[in-house]
């Protein structure tokens, strides 16, 4: 039936986009738009992780652009949500798809991961709903309202586009944010996890291990007039969560300091690979750190937006390729496990729901049903869209693959795999490759594989 749904979608959304005025040839054309995406009081927040929402101390958003007349329209869309995954995901991307008249594979779709914010998988919502708990993952009703908010946001947005005459490229050094998580002992195994905070005076001494230090900016101009301002960079988004209070945190923070000072532009941010990532190093979980961590990312925008390089662009210029991959499951997940939980009352809610989720993962790994990747090529920039709480070595090996490019790597698009590690990661144990990622190890060679054809 998701098959047929899929299928009827791709053949009836272009047919909506001729409904319109056309979008497939012309001057290049961007459209944006945005969205309220704060859930209401008593929302399960980060998929029954953390205290439902009590209160709001800052509010959430889904914001997005529509590329046109570079052939179908090209929609990117990114939340302030924990993640989007499996029937979730291709609920939004057939919607957005709609709204813009194009089809699912030409919508990008990504989570920035804060943890005080809510997810989305209605798959999973189904599982948990026959037994009980609906709403314990995420609140139903809400995830469906902020889908027709955007789809209405968007066929407004698309009737009144802005030109675009040149891309600007720049990027800047972020001090004092990004820390590696997995801290390896002399064995080659994880000794220790350095999570978003940490008080362990050892733990935080340790070097800051493999990051990619840069913040990466892509913005679209109207001539001498700036549109949009894209930024990247990959960590772990927290600075303390898991109270009820729902935030954007530090880095919807930077993002404002930023609207702020050119509140004519249009601000997204989306998290890197930042799977193993985390503040923890800088960050020991005291309220104030949030400032001083959005300061710093908001210090980094800037000396980007300062640097930015101005490139003439065309519609001949803006191209988008998708590339179809199918993850290995975990070995640990056992159906006849997972139903033993998820059918047994006794057990937690957060087991239950966990089960659920990994339930429909293992699933969708058995009927076959395979992922978007995608790469966006504006002019001399290219932007790689992922799945999952991907490793930064994933980002940085990209970024190898066309050293005199300007690549950009977008994680946290289907959440259903939940953390993707390299190949020798797991074999050095820790949380992320264990309990908390759903693919095997040939996780890697897929992904590597598909990143160098897009980049081809």
């Amino acid at each position: 039936m998701k098959r047929v749904r899929l299928l009827l979608v791709g053949l009836i959304a272009p047919v909506l986009g001729c409904l319109g005025p056309p979008r497939t040839s012309g001057p290049l054309a961007v459209a944006t738009f945005q969205v309220d995406a704060t859930p209401p009081p008593g929302s399960a927040l980060c998929d029954a992780l953390c205290a439902p929402a009590k209160k709001v101390v800052d509010p959430l958003s889904a914001r997005g652009i529509v590329l046109l007349h570079a052939g179908p329209p090209i929609v990117v869309c990114v939340l302030d949500w924990t993640g989007i995954g499996n029937g979730g995901y291709d609920a939004w991307r057939e919607a957005l798809a709609a709204a813009a008249g194009t089809t699912p594979d030409r919508v990008a779709l990504h989570c920035i991961h804060q943890h005080d914010a809510p997810g989305c998988d209605f798959d999973a919502e189904k599982l948990l709903a026959a037994r009980g708990l609906s709403g314990s993952e995420f609140d139903p009703a809400f995830a469906r309202k902020t889908i027709r908010s955007v789809q209405t946001a968007i066929r407004q947005a698309v009737a009144k586009p802005t030109p675009v005459t040149h891309v600007g490229l720049g990027q800047a050094t972020v001090e004092k944010v990004a820390s590696a998580r997995r801290i390896l002992g002399p064995d080659g195994k994880v000794k220790y996890t350095r999570y978003s905070s940490c008080k362990d005076p050892v733990v935080q001494a340790a070097p800051e291990g493999v990051i990619d230090p840069k913040l990466r900016l892509i913005s679209l101009w109207d001539g001498e007039r700036p549109i949009v301002s894209m930024t990247y960079y990959a960590t772990h988004p927290m600075s303390f969560y898991g109270r009820g209070a729902v935030s954007a945190d530090f880095v919807g923070l930077a993002r404002g300091l930023r609207e702020a000072t050119l509140p004519d532009v249009f601000h997204m941010h989306f998290n890197g690979a930042g799977g193993n990532i985390t503040a923890g190093k800088y960050n020991d979980g005291l309220p104030a750190r949030r400032f001083e961590l959005a300061g710093r990312l908001a210090q980094a925008m800037a000396a980007a937006w300062d640097s930015v390089r101005k490139y003439p662009i065309t519609a001949e210029d803006v191209s988008w390729k998708a590339q179809p991959v199918r993850l290995p499951p975990s070995p640990r997940l056992v159906e006849a496990d997972l139903l033993r939980i998820l059918d047994d009352p006794k057990e937690s809610p957060r087991r239950r729901v966990a089960a659920a989720r990994d339930l429909v993962w293992l699933r969708r790994c058995r009927q076959h049903v395979p992922m978007d990747i995608t790469c966006l090529k504006l002019g001399p920039a290219y932007v790689l869209h992922m799945p999952g709480e991907l490793f930064v070595e994933y980002q940085l090996a990209a970024q190898a693959m066309r050293p005199d490019d300007f690549v950009c790597m977008a994680a946290y698009g289907d959440y259903g795999p939940g953390y993707i590690g390299t190949a020798i990661a797991y074999e050095q144990g820790g949380y992320e490759t264990g309990p908390a990622s759903r693919v095997g190890p040939g996780s890697e060679a897929v992904l590597l594989s598909a990143v160098r054809e897009l980049l081809r």
